[in-house]
Order: structure tokens, then sequence, then C-alpha cells
């Protein structure tokens, strides 16, 4: 996946981690919504984690830096070139 699409699967998937965490928050029993959060959280973390070692951190905190600090290296993720939209498809 290159830069764009890492950036666009990510927002889908924290997307859906908030939406099912606010259903979660009404629902506390429901396993299969548990199940399809917990997959959405693994799922945007291991493309997190890919983004990060090929483009550098989407945070200035939380990142883990390599052999040099790369937070301050452009372009920056919510820049205007990283702008896309979700289709319906998505």
């Amino acid at each position: 996946m290159n830069r764009d699409e890492l950036l666009k699967q990510l927002t889908i998937l924290d997307f859906m981690a908030v939406d099912l965490q606010l259903y979660l928050d009404t629902h506390p029993e429901d396993q299969e919504a548990l199940e399809k959060y917990n997959q959405t959280v693994m799922q945007a973390d291991t493309l997190r984690a890919e983004y990060e070692n090929k483009y550098g951190p989407l945070f200035s905190f939380r990142s883990v830096g390599g052999c040099k600090y790369r937070w301050i290296d452009d372009p920056w993720p919510w820049e205007n070139k990283f702008n896309f939209k979700i289709s319906e498809e998505d």
C-alpha cells in the first residue's frame, strides 16, 4: 500500500473503532461488537506501525523514534495533499 492508501485505511479503521467504542458504551455485553472492536483496533495498530516504519510518525507523541527524530520532517499527515474523500464502496 502506498502512503495515501495507508492513511485512507487508517482513517476508516479509526472511525470504525470510535463508532464501535460508542456502541459498546451502551451495549457492554455485546460480544460480537467487542470482537469486531478488538479486530479493528489490531488492524489499525498494524497499519499504523507499517505507515510509521515507511513514512515516519503520525503523532508527536506515542511514536517510538528511530535513530533520528522524524516528527519535524515534511509532509505532515494532516497537510492538504493528504486530504481525500472516502467513497461509499470503502
